[in-house]
């Protein structure tokens, strides 16, 4: 006959409301009578009925991942870096892949009263203040990760300050005339972050006095097909940039194609530098702007767990940082 609740109770010597509180690891309960019931599970082998231990509790084991275009590689690392953690946690992640506004709407609307997670982790989606509103009010605890709303948890990171040491260190390494290879908003997202990188690149112009030129300013789609057709049209130009900065390393991956194409050598002819950190960027030997993706996995966990367990805490916005990684596609110009 399989142990019971009942069993693990009468070993210990207490009810089995305290042995519900060890196993859902609820507070209120003295050390000592904690790890008699730890004991008594263990010389029991007791393994708790997960669906009886939802009901208990009232929670599913599960977390929701609310992302776009989840194939991409800034994404899927910042996943990875979730399910690990998820799994400190013993809870599972189900993925909620978005394509299209009406998708993203469709999950914002309909999370919240299905309540089959226990909270939501959103990536690079911020929501409208309406929805975020709509989330406290029904007490779904959320995360915001590459996104920001003043009503809910944000990690965000510092693109503008980001995009500013990529252009600054092109600049200080003798480029005047830096082209940019920016990301378009896709589906009408709010994909600010394109915007907060254009906005670090005017801003190291500035400060340098250079003189802007917006025909060395292209937006591409943010895969490798788009960064190599936004490079051939630059690396084209009758006088053309003798730096890229872009705006994502799968991109970047796309531009080092271009060049080749038009045997173009990098970096003597050309630099590059990317944005993300990506694997793949270690892999190519690229120049990049590291964003902390494990750090950002990790910590919006953290976040969200805590969150679940007090659901009044207020909103926090935690800020991260970028590093500058030099390789072998940026060098001084020579003239």
């Amino acid at each position: 006959m399989a142990t019971t609740i009942h069993d693990v109770a009468r070993v210990a010597g207490v009810g089995i409301g305290t042995v519900s509180r060890v196993i859902n690891n609820s507070s209120g309960v003295r050390a000592a009578t904690r790890e008699k019931v730890l004991t008594a599970i263990h010389q029991l082998n007791y393994m708790p009925d997960p669906i009886a231990r939802s009901m208990i509790s009232r929670r599913t084991g599960s977390i929701g991942v609310v992302v776009p275009f989840f194939t991409r590689p800034f994404f899927m690392e910042v996943l990875r870096s979730m399910e690990i953690a998820l799994e400190h946690y013993g809870s599972d992640f189900v993925l909620y892949n978005v394509k299209t506004n009406a998708q993203r709407d469709r999950y914002f609307s309909e999370l919240p009263m299905r309540r089959k997670v226990d909270g939501l982790l959103v990536l690079s989606l911020p929501p409208d203040d309406s929805v975020a509103c709509n989330f406290r009010e029904v007490g779904l605890s959320v995360v915001l990760i590459d996104a920001y709303s003043p009503l809910l948890t944000s990690l965000v990171v510092n693109n503008v300050e980001g995009a500013y040491t990529a252009v600054q260190y092109l600049i200080e390494q003798g480029h005047r005339r830096i082209g940019f290879i920016n990301g378009i908003i896709e589906g009408n997202f709010k994909f600010n972050q394109a915007n907060d990188r254009l906005i670090g690149f005017h801003r190291a112009f500035g400060e340098a006095n250079l003189q802007f030129e917006p025909e060395l300013v292209v937006m591409a789609e943010w895969n490798r097909k788009g960064g190599r057709e936004a490079a051939l049209h630059l690396l084209s130009l009758e006088h053309r940039p003798t730096a890229l900065f872009v705006a994502s390393d799968i991109q970047a991956a796309g531009t080092l194609e271009a060049a080749r194409q038009l045997g173009i050598t990098v970096p003597d002819e050309l630099s590059v530098i990317g944005y993300d950190g990506i694997e793949l960027s270690e892999v190519l030997g690229l120049s990049t702007i590291q964003q902390p993706l494990q750090q950002m996995g990790e910590v919006g966990v953290r976040k969200l767990m805590e969150l679940i367990e007090e659901p009044q805490q207020p909103p926090e916005l935690l800020r991260f940082g970028t590093t500058l990684i030099v390789r072998n596609t940026t060098a001084p110009l020579v003239v």
